[in-house]
């Protein structure tokens, strides 16, 4: 089944459930491998993570996407040095199913955990991130809140390329 681009159903919905947990879903109108293929994949991811109106880009992607792997990616504008990196290991790999990975960048560092639900040849993906403290959620909230929106309907337009449509 073929991707489509995101309509008012498929919206990105952020929420804090605690103080420390925060919960990111959305429904992507494709199969749960392409959604999956699109989150593991370093040159695809390359392809979308980094909201463009941010003017950055993700220079470098590195990910060894299995329990115990690593990832790191590079933040920065196109020819210039990395600004920041985002980087850790992964927890749990469940093919199609689910990621759980580490986020090492700094003291307040998350554990993220994705899942991703396939109907009728669509994906909910949800992002579980679990702060170690009320204020590292905070310090991370407005963010989430403005890009990954933006993020997610960068990957709803990749995602209609992998479909072939």
């Amino acid at each position: 089944m073929a991707a489509r681009s995101g309509s008012e159903a498929d919206a990105t919905k952020v929420e804090r459930k605690s103080d420390r947990e925060l919960v990111i879903t959305r429904t992507f109108n494709a199969p749960v491998r392409l959604v999956f293929q699109a989150w593991t994949t370093p040159e695809l991811i390359k392809r979308w993570w980094a909201p463009k109106s941010s003017g950055m880009a993700l220079l470098s992607c590195e990910a060894d996407v299995r329990a115990g792997g690593r990832y790191r990616f590079e933040f920065g504008r196109e020819g210039s040095k990395p600004m920041m990196a985002f980087f850790g290991k992964y927890i749990e790999v469940i093919p199609n199913a689910r990621l759980v990975w580490t986020n090492e960048e700094s003291d307040e560092g998350s554990v993220s955990t994705l899942t991703f639900e396939e109907k009728d040849g669509k994906t909910i993906l949800v992002l579980s991130e679990i702060y170690p403290s009320e204020e590292a959620l905070d310090a991370s909230i407005a963010g989430m809140e403005d890009g990954m929106p933006e993020t997610f309907a960068q990957l709803d337009e990749l995602l209609i390329t992998l479909g072939g449509n």
